[in-house]
C-alpha cells in the first residue's frame, strides 16, 4: 500500500521543502499548491528547487484566504492532480507546509494497511459540535457568506446581521447532512474518487462556496455520503485555544508530541529546530505500533488553556489582572484572619502557631503601622511596616504577602479598629478562611472604661464598623469561608470557635490544650451600662451575668478525622 500527499503552503517555504523531500525520500508521491500571496518570485524560486523530484509536482496557483471557498478548491485540484498521476496510491493524506511528521513514514503506511478502506476523517454533526468559536455552527450553512472574514470584515459582519434580521434561511441539498471537523485528513483513493467524480458535484459546490470555513465541512460532509467506513478522527495532531486559534508547538514541545503517538503535528515553529532535526532524522527509533492518542495530552492543553485565560491564583502582573468576578482565588494560598480571638483568647497567636505551623501576624491593618510577626520592620516581598504603602493598596498587600509567602501558613488579627478597606478583597478569596468573635471590642474597652474613661461614643463607632464588616462578610457573593460567633455564644461553648478552626487546617491531626478565657468578671454590668447611657451592643449577642466567669473547657480537642 502507498499513501499520497497533498501539501497546502501558505509560508516558511524553507520548512515546507525540508517536509516534501523527507515524504519523497521515503517513496511517497507529493503534490503542492502554493499561495499566490507568496510571490511569484518566491514561487518560481521554490517550483525550480525540485526540478529533480519526480514524486514532486505542483498544481496551479491560487489566492487563499481562511474561511473561504478557496482552501477546498485547491485540496480537490491537488488531490485530483495525486490521483491521476500515481495510479497506485491508496490513500491520500492532506497537510499543509507547517506540518511535522512525528512518527515514520513506514509505520503510517502499516498503520493504513491493518484499516484498509478506512477513511480518517474528524466528522461530527452540527449538533455535537462543542468546538466552534464566534456564534457561527448551524447558521454556516443556513446563511450565505460571499464576503471573507479577514479580507472585508465589515461587509462580513453587515451581511450576517442583515440576514438574521430578515431571518434568512438557505436551503440546504436534502441529501446531504451538513457534518463538521477538522481539514487535516486522509482519505481513501476510493472514497476520494467518488467525491470527486459525484455527478451532483457542481450542485454542492455551488452551495459550499458560500458557507462559513468551507475546508472543515466540505469533506466531512460528502464523506458521510460516499465512504463505507469512516473513523471519525483525525491524524494530524492539532490544537485549538479558547479564541480558535491553533496552538503554535515549539521545541520545549518535544516529549509532548512524542506521547500523542500521532502521525502528524500541526502546526510547528519554522524556527523549532530541535523539533525538525528529532523528528526528520533517519536515526532507527523504536517501532511504535501505538494507536495515534491525542487525548492523553489534552489535560495538559486544558490546563494551559485555562492558565493562558484566567492566570494562576493570587498572581498579578500588567497583563493578567483578575476582574472581580475571575475563576481564580485572589490569593495564592490559604490564609486565615482572626477577629476578636486573641481578645477572648489572649494566649491564641501562640498556641496556633504551635499546632498549625503558621506564622501569625499581628494586626496587618492596624491604622499607625503593619503588625508583621516577631515584630519585624519587613517582610518576604520587601514589604515594610510603612502603612502609608499598604493602605495605597490594601488587597494587593494582603495578595502580595501571601504569593511571597507560598509555602508557608500565614494569619493575622483583623478588627473593627483596622483600616476596613481589605475587606472587600477577603470577601472575594476563596482562600480566605475568617474566623469572627462580634462584640469582642467590648473586652478592650472594659479594661479602659475601668480607668474611668467615657467609651460610649468609641463602642458605638466600632460596633457601626464591625456591622459593616459583617453584613460584606454576609453576602450571598462572599467566596471566603467565614465562620461568625458572638461574644455571649462563645462565654458559653469556648470549643465551637476552636472545633472550627482546627477543621480548617489540614495536615494536623490533633491540637493541644486551647487557650484560657479572658478573665470577664464585671464584662455584663458594663454592657447594661452601655445600653443604659443609649447605646445598645447588640453584637456582643445576650451577654448575662452568668456568662462572666468563663467555663473551663476541655484541657484538649478530640482528635478525629479530617478528610
Amino acid at each position: 500500500m502507498s499513501v499520497g500527499f497533498v501539501l497546502l503552503v501558505h509560508e516558511a517555504l524553507d520548512r515546507s521543502e525540508q517536509l516534501a523531500r523527507h515524504l519523497a525520500d521515503r517513496g511517497c508521491p507529493v503534490v503542492i499548491h502554493l499561495d499566490n500571496r507568496l510571490g511569484a518570485d518566491k514561487i518560481s524560486q521554490f517550483q525550480n528547487t525540485f526540478e529533480d523530484e519526480a514524486l514532486i509536482s505542483f498544481v496551479p496557483i491560487r489566492r487563499c484566504e481562511w474561511g473561504t471557498w478557496s482552501l477546498v478548491s485547491a485540496t480537490l485540484d491537488a488531490t485530483a492532480s495525486l490521483l491521476d498521476q500515481h495510479q497506485d496510491i491508496r490513500y491520500v493524506y492532506l497537510a499543509s507546509g507547517s506540518c511535522l511528521p512525528l512518527r515514520p513514514i513506514g509505520e503510517l503506511v502499516e498503520f493504513l494497511e491493518r484499516h484498509a478502506d478506512t477513511d480518517f476523517i474528524e466528522s461530527v454533526t452540527v449538533e455535537d459540535v462543542d468546538w466552534t468559536v464566534g456564534g457561527l455552527d448551524r447558521e454556516r450553512f443556513s446563511l450565505w457568506f460571499p464576503f471573507g472574514w479577514k479580507s472585508n470584515r465589515r461587509a462580513f459582519d453587515a451581511t450576517v446581521e442583515l440576514q438574521r434580521f430578515f431571518r434568512v434561511s438557505r436551503h440546504i441539498p436534502g441529501d446531504l447532512t451538513p457534518h463538521l471537523g477538522s481539514q487535516w485528513w486522509c482519505l481513501t483513493r476510493k472514497t476520494l474518487e467518488k467525491i470527486l467524480n459525484d455527478p451532483d458535484r457542481d450542485r454542492y459546490t455551488k452551495f459550499f462556496k458560500t458557507t462559513w470555513i468551507p475546508d472543515e465541512s466540505f469533506f466531512q460532509t460528502l464523506v458521510r455520503k460516499h465512504s463505507s467506513h469512516i473513523s471519525s478522527r483525525s491524524l494530524t495532531l492539532s490544537k485549538f485555544d479558547h479564541r480558535g486559534k491553533p496552538h503554535v508547538f515549539y521545541d520545549d514541545h518535544l516529549p509532548l508530541l512524542r506521547r500523542s503517538d500521532c502521525f502528524f503535528a500541526r502546526k510547528v515553529w519554522r524556527k523549532a529546530d530541535k523539533l525538525y532535526r528529532s523528528f526528520l532524522s533517519d536515526l532507527s527509533l523504536p517501532k511504535n505500533m501505538a494507536e495515534p492518542t491525542p487525548g492523553v495530552i489534552d489535560r495538559v492543553f486544558l490546563s494551559a488553556s485555562h492558565r493562558r485565560r484566567y492566570g494562576r491564583d493570587g498572581l498579578y502582573m500588567a497583563g493578567r489582572h483578575p476582574r472581580d468576578n475571575a475563576l481564580v482565588a485572589v490569593s495564592a494560598a490559604p490564609y486565615w484572619v482572626f477577629q476578636g480571638v486573641e481578645t477572648v483568647f489572649p494566649g491564641f497567636s501562640s498556641w496556633f502557631s504551635s499546632f498549625s505551623g503558621a506564622q501569625v501576624h499581628g494586626h496587618l491593618f492596624a491604622p499607625d503601622r503593619v503588625e508583621f510577626a516577631d515584630s519585624q520592620s519587613m517582610t518576604s516581598g520587601s514589604l515594610t511596616d510603612l502603612p502609608t504603602l499598604r493602605d495605597y493598596r490594601p488587597g494587593q498587600f494582603l495578595t502580595n504577602l501571601i504569593w511571597n509567602t507560598r509555602g508557608e501558613r500565614q494569619a493575622f488579627h483583623f478588627g473593627p479598629g483596622d483600616r476596613q478597606a481589605v475587606t472587600k478583597t477577603i470577601k472575594r478569596d476563596d482562600h480566605a478562611n475568617v474566623f469572627i468573635i462580634s462584640g469582642a471590642w467590648s473586652i478592650d474597652l472594659f479594661e479602659r472604661h475601668k480607668l474611668g474613661e467615657d467609651v460610649r461614643k468609641r463602642a458605638a463607632d466600632l460596633q457601626r464598623i464591625e456591622a459593616a464588616h459583617l453584613t460584606l462578610l454576609r453576602d450571598r457573593w462572599c467566596r471566603a469561608r467565614v465562620r461568625i460567633w458572638s461574644l455571649s455564644d462563645v462565654a458559653h461553648d469556648p470549643n465551637l470557635i476552636f472545633k472550627e478552626i482546627f477543621d480548617s487546617v489540614s495536615g494536623v491531626s490533633e491540637a493541644g490544650p486551647i487557650p484560657q478565657m479572658a478573665d470577664l468578671e464585671g464584662l455584663a454590668d458594663f454592657l447594661q451600662s452601655l445600653r443604659d447611657s443609649g447605646m445598645n451592643p447588640h453584637l456582643t449577642g445576650d451577654f448575662t451575668a452568668d456568662l462572666e466567669m468563663p467555663r473551663q473547657p476541655d484541657a484538649a480537642i478530640r482528635p478525629y478525622l479530617v478528610t
